[in-house]
């Protein structure tokens, strides 16, 4: 088996940007409104702060709520824009169709997800409009409520500002409400290029759950309501779900650090440049065929068995096999560097010369 010299302390570890730790100035935010009172429960000043900071990034007028996980946000957001009754439409890819553990049909009080299939793990919108006309009206099935995106999504594909647009204007045709699973928000931004408005109300999204723990906080992620009359009913349920925290002040300087300075921009761009100087590295052995296009931080490649059992036995870090055959999932993150990457190419590069 090829080694390869180990006395540099490279990071290993592919398998997601779940992986990282959190920020320094993250980190210190916290330590600094840990000191001195603050009111509790959202009054405090650095939830202000982070409202004010969306709302410019954002460019409109929005309620935000923050809560501790993606779950939350995920599930409390889909809440307010379905009844019991209705059906979340989402992709059969999507983390909310997949890594829930039901938590939208129980915050929903039981509403339906129910697939609308499409290409790289993205929703056609031409499939969307015949799923969201079936049974309208019919008191003996389900009614479709919401669409649900993920941008990027959990394959690292990214919705165009058109593909957006073209689901939005399905949801105005069949009444639908529009949201916006945004766990990578930032690396899809700064992929495209484009602004935050843009990508989100100005195409018709109606509830945007805006990540940022994949992305160097600790743990906090906010659900940015672009339709404001759902505050009230966002209020009480998050408190019902027992995410009102007491002292949100310690969420609230994790994400008011997180917008400041463009950490969170810079953070995705290095996670997702990380990620196509892989592809670009990995591209180059023969015998690896990547999988579709690296959009983001999230890349796909298929490489022998022989290599792949010889990666992990030399302590890499990936998920194999879950998506296909000897096809393997390597995820980059804002504590990625350009030696990491380099170093698992020229192990991958050395392993395939030995065979």
């Amino acid at each position: 088996m090829t080694h390869i010299n180990k006395t540099e302390p490279y990071n290993k570890v592919f398998s997601s940007d779940n992986t990282a730790g959190a920020a320094a100035q993250v980190m210190q935010a916290m330590l600094e409104a840990a000191t001195g009172p603050q009111p509790p429960y959202g009054m405090d000043e650095y939830s202000q702060r982070v409202e004010q900071k969306l709302a410019t990034l954002f460019e409109c007028e929005l309620s935000v709520f923050l809560v501790p996980t993606g779950t939350a946000a995920n599930a409390l957001g889909l809440s307010v824009l379905t009844p019991p009754w209705g059906a979340v439409l989402c992709h059969p890819d999507s983390h909310v169709n997949n890594d829930e553990c039901g938590a939208p049909e129980f915050f929903t009080n039981g509403a339906k997800l129910i697939s609308v299939e499409g290409e790289n793990s993205k929703i056609c919108s031409q499939n969307l409009a015949k799923i969201a006309a079936k049974k309208a009206g019919d008191v003996h099935s389900v009614q479709a409520s919401v669409v649900s995106i993920s941008q990027s999504t959990e394959v690292g594909s990214l919705y165009s500002l058109e593909e957006i647009q073209a689901i939005g204007n399905v949801c105005q045709d069949h009444g639908l409400r529009l949201h916006m699973d945004g766990a990578r928000f930032a690396n899809a931004l700064v992929a495209m290029e484009c602004s935050a408005a843009d990508m989100t109300w100005k195409a018709g999204v109606d509830v945007l759950s805006f990540g940022a723990t994949k992305n160097g906080v600790l743990a906090a992620e906010a659900i940015v309501l672009f339709d404001q009359s759902l505050a009230q009913e966002m209020a009480f349920r998050r408190k019902r779900a027992g995410h009102l925290l007491s002292k949100m002040r310690l969420l609230a300087a994790q994400m008011d650090a997180y917008l400041s300075h463009d950490l969170w921009l810079n953070n995705a761009r290095q996670a997702n440049q990380m990620c196509e100087r892989l592809d670009h590295g990995l591209e180059a052995i023969v015998e690896i065929e990547i999988q579709g296009q690296t959009q983001s931080n999230i890349l796909f490649c298929k490489m022998p068995r022989s290599v792949i059992d010889s990666l992990l036995a030399q302590g890499f870090h990936f998920y194999s096999d879950r998506w296909d055959k000897n096809v393997v999932r390597l995820v980059t993150s804002f504590t990625t560097q350009s030696a990491d990457v380099d170093h698992f190419v020229a192990v991958a590069s050395a392993l395939l010369n030995d065979n």
